[in-house]
């Protein structure tokens, strides 16, 4: 790959950005058309149900597409689905050479569309900035791969990893610049799964109230995920709002089901992932919830990646714990991997994903 291939590689991923927060179920894509050195096209896509990247990178190009070479984030797709396939699309205008990032594991896709391409004539390369293009669908890639979602943990602690007050208290350990940062996390997220003791606790809405410089009319919001197997979930609890983005797992009732929520037996954490794959098409979940359930997602090794946000403070040892595992020696600890720590504020970020090597 060139260092140009690069460049307008790198373009296209910041156009794939622009639908992070509004192409659920849907993958990012961005596409980038490039003629004599100069770019004729771009495009992204936006939502569900709208044309996708190439599509709107060909309108622009117009005839300037034909001999040119197109920069595409994800494998054109190679099937009818609510749009014409994007390969066919690419072929028909004529272009000499297909740069693509990363493969598309949908089997309805998985090398499809660049087969259609390659078939035509046209010169195709993948590969070029395989992993940052990778980042932009985690949830996607998985779910198609392995018809389960990427699970993401989000705990905020303090320094001596406390989440609470013995009392329950938590409002607020981290500050504003933290607390800001989770509706990022929200937005691009399938679900937010909590555990019903979180919603009687803090009476919370779990939603995306605020993004910078986004709109939020075009974000869509998060499916509430509660967990609530004896059925104590009030009816005036603020999560309620919206009932239609409301899942509960546990207890039929029949007041829930006239609210419009939707109601899904008590169930294996396994069992209820691959549900809100296969069924409800939920590809990204973040887990905002207190110790017991977090440390359930991290023993049952359903946890992708785990969001850390620590405040430089100390609570003390009768504050309550960030997780509940009851480890005897240090063979049954759970380490993980660093991937990268921000600073927010006066907080830090660490993003961690889970680790199989021993000290």
């Amino acid at each position: 790959m060139s260092a140009l291939d690069i460049q307008y590689m790198q373009r296209a991923i910041q156009l794939a950005q622009q639908g992070q927060y509004s192409t659920k179920p849907n993958p990012n894509v961005g596409c980038v058309i490039v003629k004599d050195g100069h770019i004729v096209g771009e495009g992204f896509h936006p939502q569900a149900g709208q044309p996708h990247a190439e599509v709107f990178a060909l309108r622009q190009a117009e005839a300037r597409a034909q001999g040119a070479t197109a920069y595409v984030t994800l494998e054109p797709c190679a099937h009818f689905g609510r749009t014409p396939p994007c390969a066919e699309a690419l072929v028909k205008a004529q272009l000499k050479r297909v740069v693509v990032a990363c493969l598309d594991p949908n089997p309805l896709v998985a090398g499809k569309g660049i087969a259609i391409l390659a078939n035509a004539g046209i010169e195709v390369e993948s590969g070029v900035c395989d992993e940052a293009a990778r980042q932009l669908n985690l949830g996607f890639l998985k779910a198609m791969a392995t018809q389960m979602p990427y699970v993401r943990l989000k705990i905020a602690s303090s320094l001596d990893g406390r989440t609470a007050m013995q009392s329950g208290e938590s409002k607020w350990i981290t500050g504003t610049a933290a607390r800001q940062d989770v509706q990022h996390w929200r937005a691009i997220s399938g679900a937010v799964i909590t555990g019903i003791q979180t919603v009687l606790a803090d009476d919370c809405q779990l939603n995306v109230r605020a993004l910078p410089e986004v709109a939020l009319e075009n974000v869509v919001q998060p499916k509430r995920i509660i967990l609530d197997r004896q059925g104590q979930l009030p009816l005036t609890a603020k999560i309620l709002a919206q009932p239609q983005q409301v899942i509960v797992v546990g207890t039929f009732r029949q007041a829930l089901a006239d609210l419009g929520v939707t109601q899904l037996p008590d169930q294996p954490l396994a069992s209820l992932l691959a549900i809100l794959c296969q069924q409800f098409q939920i590809y990204d979940v973040l887990v905002e919830a207190g110790a017991t359930l977090s440390t359930a997602f991290l023993q049952q090794g359903l946890v992708d990646e785990l969001i850390h946000y620590i405040a430089p403070t100390l609570l003390g040892q009768s504050a309550r714990a960030m997780f509940q595992a009851d480890f005897q020696t240090l063979a049954q600890q759970q380490r993980f991997r660093i991937q990268n720590v921000v600073q927010l504020g006066q907080d830090l970020r660490l993003s961690l994903t889970p680790s199989q090597e021993s000290l």
